[in-house]
């Protein structure tokens, strides 16, 4: 399996927040509706980012950021494993 980059152009919203749920927390925080979305199998961070006015770069900084964060108590830590960002 090739490693998944949060910075490749073709990843889907789907495949982000699959594998890097910590990500959901973003799009909520920017009142994005993009979370269960039926397109998300689609669209891309950079459509996201056009269809809601962001600036791709800070964004993307964002959801690194939910990414290295540590988890909130109480919850399991992702299984990063074999994973880059």
């Amino acid at each position: 399996m090739p490693l998944t980059r949060i910075s490749d152009p073709d990843l889907t919203l789907n495949d982000l927040m699959t594998t890097w749920p910590a990500t959901i927390d973003v799009f909520l925080r920017h009142k994005m509706l993009c979370v269960g979305c039926l397109v998300t199998p689609f669209h891309t961070v950079e459509d996201a980012c056009a269809e809601y006015r962001l600036d791709q770069d800070s964004f993307l900084g964002e959801l690194r950021a939910a990414i290295n964060s540590p988890p909130h108590p109480g919850t399991a830590a992702p299984d990063d494993v074999g994973r880059s960002l």
